[in-house]
């Protein structure tokens, strides 16, 4: 039997290792001059493998279809990667919030470990080699045309991943494959990406970082997410982890009236930050507002917070009213922007939408509608949170492509 991985990312690699593994003779066709491009810069060039979790907590990280994904995540654990990576000679480690990375704490390692892992098998690999569309016959694959010709075989895997940092590869290509043969692809979308805010006033904080604040978003008056954690303004809005993770849902969501919320004091409720306001004013009674906050917040964000908060600055703390310190409390606790819109999809870790899951057998990743044909990773419409979650979604779907056999 002979297949052909289209794409030598996460989901193709792994699947080319499984299916050689298996005794088929396998061909793994990448277009860039080098395998697993996008691997290289995940997690600032580390790479997050994968979250040392059980499956169910995996499952509830899973943002877009984790139905479809449960066999799959179950058949391959994030467990199964681990001992994989190590039985192949890569040292892993494990950090805060269970993300998985190699020891080294160098991306291109990984790398190195699938490549070994390959050869061991047999899996032929072919670099530069672009694929320009799939041989079909009858319902059924036949092969594929590319730039070394036409190459025939029982059984493709396209693991061409979305259309997120194209520099990487990603263009785009297995939605047109798929579309090509009856496939629908669900709308491709930004997902895991900053927000952009309206307006300009924020302007002033890029580059400020805040860490352990609340974050809320609201699609008109409903809250649709809330997280903990740390946050970076922009000079177009707001990202980092809470923000990124954020954007997944509202991606989601679709188009709205989305508000931001920011709590800058978590830790404290309403009547505990009071009491810390009333001490600061005590011990800076002989000042203005915007000198008296120094203990409080970061000196680039007190403007930005007595702005919200309507006071101003040069008010007096000796003469503030409990009006005026309610208007800050707000402020301190409930910092809102407007959402203008999600960065654009060049810019996100990964891609929403993809190859409609209704139309692929979750327990093999083969196409119902033709026969031989199978999707995995980013291709699909699956998408999931930060932590190593997408590239364990990519390795699971992988490795059942890989395992699934043509009879």
């Amino acid at each position: 039997m002979k297949t052909v991985v289209i794409g030598g990312g996460a989901a193709g690699m792994i699947c080319a290792y499984y299916c050689a593994k298996n005794g088929e003779s396998t061909v793994l066709l990448e277009q860039n001059e080098k395998l697993g491009k996008k691997i290289y810069i995940t997690g600032k060039g580390r790479c997050n493998v994968t979250n040392d979790c059980d499956e169910e907590e995996f499952l509830a990280n899973i943002v877009t279809n984790a139905r479809f994904m449960r066999g799959a995540i179950w058949s391959y654990p994030p467990s199964s990667t681990m001992e994989f990576l190590q039985e192949n000679g890569l040292k892993i480690k494990t950090e805060r919030g269970n993300r998985v990375f190699p020891l080294s704490d160098k991306s291109s390692d990984v790398i190195k470990c699938f490549e070994r892992s390959m050869q061991k098998v047999g899996v032929q690999v072919h670099l530069n080699c672009k694929v320009y569309n799939l041989l079909v016959n009858d319902g059924k694959i036949e092969g594929v045309k590319c730039s070394l010709g036409e190459i025939s075989c029982d059984k493709v895997v396209v693991c061409t991943g979305g259309k997120s940092y194209s520099s990487t590869g990603s263009t785009g290509d297995g939605y047109a494959f798929a579309k090509s043969v009856g496939h629908t692809v669900t709308p491709i979308r930004s997902a895991l990406c900053g927000l952009e805010l309206l307006g300009t006033d924020f302007a002033s904080l890029a580059g400020l970082t805040l860490k352990n604040i609340g974050f809320k978003v609201f699609k008109e008056q409903k809250e649709i997410y809330r997280d903990f954690g740390e946050l970076l303004f922009t000079h177009t809005g707001v990202s980092g982890p809470v923000v990124i993770s954020a954007s997944s849902y509202i991606s989601k969501e679709g188009n709205g009236n989305y508000t931001v919320s920011i709590d800058l004091k978590p830790a404290l409720d309403e009547k505990t930050l009071d009491s810390r306001l009333l001490r600061d004013f005590a011990q800076f009674k002989g000042k203005v507002l915007k000198n008296s906050l120094f203990e409080l917040l970061p000196k680039s964000l007190i403007p930005e917070v007595i702005r919200h908060s309507g006071i101003s600055g040069e008010a007096k703390v000796s003469e503030f009213s409990a009006e005026n310190r309610k208007k800050l409390l707000t402020s301190l606790k409930d910092l809102r922007y407007k959402m203008a819109k999600l960065r654009p999809l060049e810019e996100c870790i990964v891609t929403g939408g993809g190859v409609n899951v209704k139309e692929i057998n979750p327990s093999t990743m083969e196409s119902k509608i033709i026969k031989g044909l199978y999707f995995a990773g980013e291709v699909v419409d699956v998408d999931a949170l930060t932590g190593g979650f997408n590239l364990q979604c990519a390795f699971a779907m992988g490795y059942l492509a890989g395992n699934a056999t043509q009879k």
